[in-house]
């Protein structure tokens, strides 16, 4: 059973929908992302989709051409978000390498920010299809190669930025797949020995804080209501 994402004409955020207007284009890609996520590509299918959406088929073709144009659509949206994403805390301002690599642990927390599950739909779709392989290498190569400047611009030696880059990208494409079971406040007692793993030094206590002040905010506005 699928997960029912919140529609636009549900969503007490969004303005009303006028005239014959059932679902929007947005409404549409949640639905398939919502799919993709729990049953692969293959499961993204139109009249499935309008049948979770309960509107005709014949809306989809309002916002898309067919089937390979909303599959377009996905891969451009997951490159856009989670690549996007992890290029621009790569970037982000930041006083000392353990406080970058805390900018990137933000990627491990925040499923907004960085959808690990989408990430891992993506990446059992390139087993399928060479196209989307193509396009899944040169995110993980611009993930990396972010990674890498990061850790040159604090002074590493250019291997050794390279093989940190990988270790801390690889460690956060895996994490969630792991499955530990661990608690949130688990997770954050690590983390300054993780930041010890991933650049040999040892964190300031107010980096750590700000990390863990941010992680449980995200928790909190994540959690049920």
């Amino acid at each position: 059973m699928m997960d029912a994402p919140l529609l636009h004409r549900d969503d007490p955020d969004k303005d009303p929908l006028i005239g014959n207007v059932k679902v929007t284009r947005q409404d549409w890609m949640n639905a398939a992302l919502t799919v993709l996520k729990q049953g692969g590509v293959e499961a993204v299918k139109v009249a499935d989709l309008a049948g979770h959406l309960q509107v005709s088929r014949s809306s989809f073709y309002w916002y898309f051409k067919n089937r390979t144009d909303l599959l377009n659509a996905l891969l451009e949206h997951w490159q856009n978000t989670n690549t996007a994403a992890m290029v621009t805390q790569a970037n982000a301002p930041a006083r000392t390498i353990t406080e970058a690599c805390c900018n990137i642990f933000h990627c491990n927390i925040d499923t907004a920010l960085f959808d690990n599950r989408l990430d891992f739909a993506i990446r059992d779709w390139a087993r399928r299809s060479e196209r989307v392989n193509t396009v899944l290498k040169a995110g993980d190569a611009a993930r990396l190669d972010a990674l890498t400047a990061m850790f040159t611009r604090f002074g590493y030696a250019p291997l050794e930025a390279t093989a940190r880059a990988r270790v801390i990208y690889y460690m956060q494409l895996g994490y969630d797949n792991a499955k530990l079971g661990e608690t949130l406040e688990e997770r954050l007692a690590m983390v300054p020995g993780y930041l010890v793993a991933f650049t040999g030094k040892d964190a300031a206590e107010h980096e750590i804080a700000a990390f863990n002040t941010y992680a449980r905010e995200v928790a909190a506005h994540s959690a049920p209501a």
